[in-house]
This record gives structure tokens, sequence and C-alpha cells, in this order.
């Protein structure tokens, strides 16, 4: 099968590690940046008209915290996969940034392949995050009740938009969405922005731990 291209946006306010992380991810045919930039309120302009498979977000900010601008983007109805790459392990930066609405926790102190392997696994649909903040994440989701939706709430949703819910719970990224059912990738961004407001979610790992701790 053709290995479809993953779009990556870059924002972070440290140029020489962007520019290296750049070099790293161009090794990889398939992975291309299209944007880049230091500055909370360009990356917010940027991910809204290039819409990236995959934008890497910093949180530690001069200008404008990364929380703040995935605050933002999730607002916005972004459906990029919003991934905080961050040399904080702070608990409290964890669990605020995955309940509003990351895709994934990486660490920049991780192998050069590592790193990549994650960015393929995203794409494949994995929540990805390191072995330790996962082991967060598993306790406070342990402490946490789960999130409950009234079954008209999933009545709100068209029939192309149950058959894309159905997917992106498996992990299914958009390009693979549209390749399942035959039809062009802008297309199934406009639904999935449509069934995160109308279920009121605010990335796919909410959707998915959603999902997991409802189905029979």
């Amino acid at each position: 099968m053709e290995q479809l291209n993953t779009t990556i946006l870059l924002i972070d306010d440290h140029p020489m590690l962007r520019n290296g992380v750049k070099q790293l991810i161009n090794t990889v045919p398939h992975f291309q940046v299209i944007g880049e930039t230091g500055h909370g309120i360009e990356g917010i302009k940027l991910a809204r008209a290039l819409d990236p498979d995959i934008i890497l977000l910093d949180i530690n900010m001069d200008e404008m915290n990364g929380l703040d601008i995935l605050r933002h983007l999730r607002n916005k109805n972004v459906s990029s996969r919003i991934i905080m790459f961050t040399v904080s392990d702070d608990k409290a930066d964890i669990i605020t940034a995955l309940k509003a609405g990351a895709d994934g926790y990486l660490l920049k102190d991780m192998e050069p392949e590592d790193f990549l392997q994650s960015l393929q696994e995203i794409m494949n649909g994995k929540l990805m995050m390191g072995e330790a903040i996962a082991d967060i994440i598993l306790r406070y989701m342990r402490e946490e009740q789960p999130v409950t939706l009234q079954n008209h709430d999933m009545q709100l949703l068209t029939p192309r938009e149950h058959e894309i819910f159905n997917l992106l719970v498996q992990g299914l990224a958009n390009k693979l969405i549209a390749r399942e059912l035959n039809i062009v990738e802008s297309t199934v961004k406009v639904h999935v922005k449509s069934i995160f407001k109308k279920l009121n979610f605010k990335s796919r790992m909410e959707m998915t731990v959603w999902y997991l701790q409802n189905k029979e």
C-alpha cells in the first residue's frame, strides 16, 4: 500500500531545537514539515491555515503558554493531532494538557529514533506518551469518574458521522479514514470537526477514552 504523506507543524520558541527537530523529521520521506514558528499567535494562525496532520507544541514558551495555545486551537475545532513536545514532566502540566485536548505528550530528552517511531505510531492511531507519563495518566483516570454521554447525544450524528466516529475510535488518521470511505480528506476533516462539536469532545484521546469506558 502506498505510504501517505504526514504533514507536521512545529510550534516552539527555541530556534536551534526547532531546526534540529525539522532536520530529523525530514530524514523520513513521508514526513513533511509544512510550517514552523516560535510565536504562539502565529502558531495559531498557521495551524488553522495549514491544517496539518500533527502539531508539535512546546509548553514553556515566552510569548504565549503552550497550554493556552492548545486550548485556543481546540476551541476553534482544529482537528490536527496535537502533541505536547516539552521538557516538563510535571503531573499538573500533563493532566492539564490532556484535559485541554492534547493527543499525546512527549519529552524532549527522548532518543531520536524513538521520537520518529512515536510520530509514526501517532499516525497509526496510537495515543502517544512515554511510559512514566502513561503511568501518571492511568492513575489519574482511575481516580476520575467515567465521562458519560446520553444516548440522544450520539443521535445528533449523521449516518456518515457515525461511520467516521467508529473509525476515529479505532485510531485511524484522517487520511486513512478518507481512503477507507473513498472520500477526500478535506471532507473527513469537516466531519471530524462537526463530531467534536456535537459531542463536546476536545480531542481524539478524550473521545477514545470515553468510547473505551462506555462500550459494552
